[in-house]
């Protein structure tokens, strides 16, 4: 346990950081799964639609921090060459 008192506030910041971190990741991965169903559908204007949603989610969570810059582009790369695959 933390004993001083700075050590105590940087465990309070660190608890709400992964608080909002767990939820960004997890709206990330919501917006990548609709895409991810669109594409096991076939449903190619859904997919398109949710991929024009999903991007700007994994370039703001890779801004943030959470993703490295070249991961999220290469989750959207991949995800557009799936959805371009369709039909």
């Amino acid at each position: 346990m933390a004993n001083l008192s700075s050590s105590k506030k940087a465990t309070r910041q660190i608890e709400r950081r992964t608080a909002v971190n767990k939820n960004r990741r997890s709206r990330m991965r919501t917006f990548v799964k609709r895409v991810e169903t669109a594409i096991e559908g076939g449903d190619k204007e859904a997919a398109v639609v949710a991929l024009r949603e999903a991007q700007p989610q994994l370039m703001k969570n890779a801004q943030k921090g959470l993703l490295h810059k070249k991961t999220a582009s290469r989750r959207i790369s991949r995800l557009a060459a799936r959805v371009k695959a369709l039909g």
